[in-house]
């Protein structure tokens, strides 16, 4: 009599059950990392949308004047500040909203970050004074006048020949929840003799 010994294939109950548990465990792990990862990085949707504020309202300030007058002043040859009827200083003139006309009045004092683009009530408002349609938005304007390139510029208006513009805009309670763009200008006197 013979006996027929058969090989057995496959998988015992233990050997599976320790295969889910192992791979239980791994699942588990890797699912933790990328809830961790996205917990503690900004939600992609906000930051773009923080971006496109942040990209308009620097567009803004660029698009203003940075002159040694006022621009609604008439003098013939505004080439320095002693020569305006109307100067230009840090801060809004009078009755002036925005966009404002020059550069300087959407600050008073350089090195500051000063809330430029909100309304009255404190809420974030586009150049014709609308409120955006997304809220939990803040920005901030900050001017220094900084030398770039060889072309020197003090904290005087009279000598300020550039300017550094840095808008910042935060989407959310987290430190890091924030865009910040920057960007020089330099003074346009077309007058002065080179």
């Amino acid at each position: 009599m013979s006996i027929n010994w058969h090989r057995q294939s496959g998988l015992t109950f233990i050997e599976l059950i320790l295969f889910i548990i192992i791979v239980g465990i791994a699942a588990a792990a890797i699912l933790r990392t990328l809830a961790n990862t996205n917990v503690a990085s900004a939600d992609p949707v906000r930051r773009k949308q923080a971006l496109l504020i942040a990209e308009g309202l620097l567009e803004e300030v660029q698009l203003a004047a940075f002159t040694f007058c006022d621009p609604a002043d008439t003098t013939e040859n505004p080439a320095a500040p002693a020569n305006c009827a109307t100067p230009e200083v840090l801060g809004p003139e009078a009755g002036n909203a925005r966009p404002y006309d020059n550069i300087n009045d959407y600050a008073p004092n350089l090195g500051v970050s000063y809330a430029a683009f909100n309304n009255a009530a404190g809420k974030l408002v586009d150049a014709a004074g609308n409120q955006l349609g997304v809220s939990g938005y803040a920005a901030t304007l900050t001017l220094r006048a900084e030398p770039l390139n060889g072309i020197p510029s003090t904290a005087a208006v009279a000598t300020q020949e550039v300017l550094r513009l840095t808008v910042r805009v935060t989407h959310g309670a987290q430190a890091g929840d924030f865009v910040e763009l920057d960007a020089y200008r330099t003074r346009h006197a077309p007058q002065v003799a080179q």
